[in-house]
């Protein structure tokens, strides 16, 4: 899987425009008096104004939103030394989970130096341009070297992430790690093994935390970093203890916290068996930490494990501090990032941890509860309520300490201003794979000769979200997946379902008595089975031999619902299918609802369709704000179209008092209170919409296409909603990763299922 890992992944940088970052321009230049205000003669006044007063950069420029990612090359991931320009892809990638996370800009600078004072001076000669320095990758001791001599010349905040991103998100595992064990920080004797940059930062800041140096060991390559050894710069030199400690073994011995930051396998059980009673365990060296959780617990039940993977519990990932820290220190003018801001952030994301998740967290990680404990010390990298709750505790911290130049006056409207960016942040599908890999299951594609479904297995299956059927001829299968290079096939993890050579007797049965008083006979049914690979795909949910079905990369959308109607049928309580499509887009992620099924919905069917794409969102992690939307807005052109959506909202709200909608309403209007607000002031609906009913397909599939097309937007779905069983439609133009979204959606869905089912059988 590697070599087509790295296909993969060359191709992903490479489709136009390469890379992972553009600049886009964020006002109008449509006409001559746009250009005369952006440029000559209007920008002028913007430059006097800074000229007369440089805070006022911040008002009439975009450097209070942008940092720079800046590297050298020294130390890049898990390549080392690999230089600048190599690095450039990893620096590419740290900016857009800035910008995702945080909606922070950021620039890349990759600087072909090596030299201290020559790239110190380099970078601080760039202050007028950024409102934040992320310094990422560099060596140690460099690293240390650079950081505090560009915190000494520059007024912005400087912030080596490999250090104190670490630091932060340790010391907030850590703390509530001690809090479910009943420990003080200030007794608990710690055992580190690496003694890099993160490693000595996450010491430094557990010390200002309470910890001992008199109780911490620490190990590097020749073994415990002891008072007697003469090789010790001045970092390393911090941790020198008087012991008699020579071994990592002797250092972890009776240790109530081990800290890894170094190689792969470095700790045996043996070790971990002579730590104290509830031993904290983070192994933090990726890919593979110092020791595998489940080797931990093989031998100590009893402990608490953190690493740096998403496939193990407690997490210790830097994206859960580097966006909201800088968050707060640039909106409010933050000079540095200095250690109360630091600690802030710490405190503030093992609170988080701490605080019962909402709906919404739950169903974004398909988790029936997060419940503070053992496995769940560190919140999960995607929980939206990150940059609401830590931005602003960073940003009041910096207030507090009096290293803020713009203190913010309303916390609490700063609080609304960050939760309106969670909606907008475009981060939807990650939440989903994330738990279907924690349950896979087997799911059927029904075109699987077809190219895109061949990658989109192979892929499926590199990915762990799904043990994958394909349905088509063997030989054909076989031939095409080894053109492309691609393990599928009987040594794979691929199943292939070929209908000319298995027993379709039982199938067809199982068609007949579905469908045999609508006039199939058991020999239409048997040529069903074997000439229609959606007939045999839905089949083989509904007999129990897939969990889930993809169709509809061949063929008409109507032919395929027809079909799963016909054969998989509607889920209790459901009264028709109906379609969700998610569209994610530079502003957000927003859903239309209902472009492929519905053609010309009542009041009773559109408040149905609300309903269904509603619930679909939650599972996702989305809270839905629902937008009825029409040409009338709020009753200025009443019609019978605009009549269905007033009536259909009445409805809703009588089923859901408790559900956000309003309608009905122009689709500007959904998106901006201002302009809402000019209509009817009394609106229900608070923020912009993010899913947006239509009076009819017609409208729902133009608006898909349109902002498809001419909106850049990447399409999730159609979601088929409604359905007794996890099955979807996708549409022919669908791509191999709007493939891989159906089956990440699918594989949750028979999750729930078959929780459901196990609940009732309890």
């Amino acid at each position: 899987m590697s070599e087509e890992l790295k296909r993969e992944a060359l191709a992903y940088h490479s489709v136009e425009p390469a890379g992972k970052l553009q600049i886009l321009p964020t006002k109008p230049m449509a006409t001559q008096r746009d250009l005369s205000l952006a440029y000559s003669p209007g920008v002028a006044y913007a430059c006097e104004a800074i000229a007369e007063d440089p805070a006022t950069a911040a008002l009439y420029t975009g450097r209070a939103n942008l940092v720079a990612v800046i590297s050298n090359g020294t130390a890049v991931l898990g390549l080392g030394n690999i230089g600048a320009l190599a690095s450039k892809p990893v620096m590419e990638g740290k900016a857009a989970l800035f910008k995702k996370f945080s909606g922070i800009d950021v620039m890349d600078l990759e600087v072909d130096e090596t030299k201290v004072e020559e790239f110190v001076e380099a970078i601080a000669r760039l202050e007028p341009t950024f409102g934040g320095i992320n310094l990422e990758d560099i060596s140690a001791p460099a690293c240390f070297e650079i950081e505090k001599k560009l915190k000494a010349r520059m007024k912005i905040p400087v912030f080596h992430d490999d250090q104190h991103g670490t630091a932060i998100v340790t010391a907030a595992g850590i703390l509530n790690a001690l809090e479910v064990t009943n420990r003080d920080i200030k007794t608990v004797r710690i055992a580190c093994n690496g003694a890099g940059a993160a490693a000595l930062a996450c010491l430094d800041l557990l010390v200002s935390f309470g910890a001992s140096k008199d109780n911490i060991l620490v190990c590097d390559r020749k073994g415990v970093i002891h008072a007697d050894r003469t090789d010790l710069d001045q970092y390393k030199g911090a941790y020198a203890a008087k012991t008699e400690a020579r071994t990592l073994a002797d250092a972890i011995n009776g240790a109530d916290i081990f800290l890894g930051l170094s190689a792969k396998d470095s700790v045996t059980q043996d070790m971990v068996r002579t730590m104290a009673a509830r031993p904290i365990i983070f192994a933090m060296a990726n890919p593979d930490p110092e020791i595998r959780p489940e080797l931990v617990h093989e031998v100590r039940s009893d402990a608490i494990v953190a690493t740096g993977r998403s496939d193990y519990p407690n997490q210790v990932n830097n994206v859960l501090c580097f966006p909201f820290i800088f968050r707060g220190a640039l909106d409010c003018g933050a000079t540095e990032i200095n250690e109360a801001m630091k600690r802030a952030c710490a405190e503030a994301i093992a609170r988080l941890a701490r605080i019962e998740a909402s709906d919404v967290v739950l169903a974004a990680y398909g988790a029936d509860s997060l419940h503070f404990g053992p496995e769940y010390i560190i919140p999960k990298p995607f929980d939206p309520r990150l940059i609401v709750e830590v931005a602003p505790i960073v940003a009041q911290a910096a207030m507090d300490s009096g290293v803020a130049t713009r203190p913010i006056e309303d916390m609490d409207a700063y609080r609304e201003r960050l939760q309106g960016f969670v909606f907008r942040s475009g981060l939807l599908m990650k939440p989903v794979f994330d738990q279907a890999a924690r349950g896979p299951k087997r799911v059927v594609f029904a075109e699987g000769e077809t190219e895109r479904v061949l990658h989109a297995a192979s892929q499926a299956v590199g990915l762990k979200i799904a043990r994958p059927i394909l349905i088509g001829n063997a030989e054909t299968i076989a031939e095409r997946a080894k053109e492309l290079r691609l393990n599928i096939g009987p040594d794979g993890d691929v199943d292939v379902v070929d209908p000319a050579t298995i027993d379709v007797d039982a199938y067809a049965e199982i068609l007949h008595r579905r469908s045999g008083r609508s006039g199939i006979n058991p020999r239409e049914a048997l040529r069903g089975v074997r000439n229609d690979p959606t007939v045999l795909a839905c089949l083989m949910v509904e007999s129990g031999e897939a969990d889930a079905a993809i169709c509809g990369v061949n063929g008409r959308f109507g032919h395929h619902l027809g079909l799963v109607e016909g054969i998989i049928g509607l889920r209790p309580g459901a009264r028709s299918l109906a379609t969700i499509s998610g569209l994610v887009m530079p502003k957000g992620t927003f859903f239309i609802a209902d472009a492929y099924v519905n053609l010309e919905p009542s009041a009773d069917e559109i408040a149905d369709v609300t309903e269904l794409a509603a619930a679909a969102m939650l599972r996702m992690g989305v809270q839905p704000r629902a937008a009825l939307v029409s040409h009338a807005n709020f009753g200025d052109r009443p019609s019978a179209s605009s009549r269905k959506m007033r009536e259909a909202m009445e409805i809703l709200r009588m089923r859901s008092p408790d559900f956000e909608v309003d309608g009905e309403m122009h689709a500007d209007a959904a998106l901006d209170v201002t302009l809402r607000s000019r209509a009817y002031k009394h609106s229900t609906l608070t923020g912009a919409a993010n899913l947006f009913v239509m009076p009819n397909a017609d409208a729902a599939h133009i608006s898909l296409n349109l902002l498809k097309v001419l909106g850049g937007a990447v399409p999730v779905g159609p979601i088929l909603l409604g359905a007794a069983k996890p099955v979807h439609i996708a549409s022919q133009s669908v791509t191999v990763r709007g493939l891989l979204n159906l089956t990440a959606i699918a594989v949750v869905e028979a999750q729930t299922e078959t929780a459901e089912l196990r609940a009732a059988a309890e």
